[in-house]
């Protein structure tokens, strides 16, 4: 089943940290897709990852989650 998450990461505040953080998502197991939005400083991940890896993907890369 394909779940969505939508993550706030405050952080995000360039080009570079779109791709890190996209880059490093994208490689935990289960995750289908990762969309970095740099306006809103959201990530969205659908698929069906675990929550808590990838937030540790997003620490990983650099970048706090907030909440």
């Amino acid at each position: 089943m394909m779940n969505q998450l939508v993550l706030s990461v405050p952080a995000i505040s360039c080009g570079h940290c779109v791709k890190a953080i996209a880059e490093s998502v994208g490689e935990v197991p289960g995750v289908g897709s990762v969309a970095v939005d740099f306006t809103a400083k959201t990530v969205l991940v659908t698929g069906t990852a675990d929550p808590a890896a990838v937030r540790t993907a997003i620490a990983e890369a650099g970048y706090e989650v907030a909440g």
